[in-house]
C-alpha cells in the first residue's frame, strides 16, 4: 500500500509567508519628511539695507570643553526677505532652504517682535 499524501504535507512557498510584514512605505514620504526637518533659528536683524536680504545674528550657548563655562557664540547669516518687511532690530525666525545666491541659504519665516 502506498501512503496517502495529505494537503498538510505538501506546502507551497507563497502560502508559509507570514502576512505580518507591513507593506513598506514609498519613498515619497521619507523624501517630504527630509524636507520638513529644516533647521529654524531665531535671532535678531543686524542689516536690512540690501534689496530683498537681511543679515540676521543668531546667538548660541556653548560650553567651554575644559573650564566647563558657557560662552556665548554668535553666527551672522545672509537671509531672504521678499517683501523687505524686516528692520533692524526685529526678532525673526530663519528657516534653511536652497541655495539662493553665494552667500544665501536661509529665508525668513516670520517676525517674532518688531523693534521699539
Amino acid at each position: 500500500m502506498e501512503p496517502e499524501e495529505t494537503p498538510e504535507a505538501t506546502t507551497d512557498p507563497a502560502e508559509t509567508a507570514t502576512t505580518d510584514d507591513a507593506p513598506a512605505a514609498p519613498a515619497e514620504a521619507d523624501e517630504s519628511d527630509d524636507r520638513n526637518a529644516r533647521k529654524e533659528r531665531v535671532g535678531v536683524v543686524v542689516s536690512d539695507k540690501m534689496d530683498k536680504t537681511i543679515t540676521v545674528a543668531v546667538r548660541r550657548q556653548m560650553k567651554h570643553p575644559m573650564y566647563g563655562k558657557y560662552l556665548e557664540r554668535s553666527s551672522k547669516m545672509m537671509v531672504h526677505d521678499e517683501e523687505n518687511d524686516a528692520g533692524e532690530g526685529d526678532t525673526v525666525r530663519i528657516m534653511e532652504t536652497r541655495r539662493i545666491s553665494k552667500n544665501k541659504r536661509w529665508r525668513l519665516v516670520d517676525i517674532i517682535e518688531r523693534a521699539k
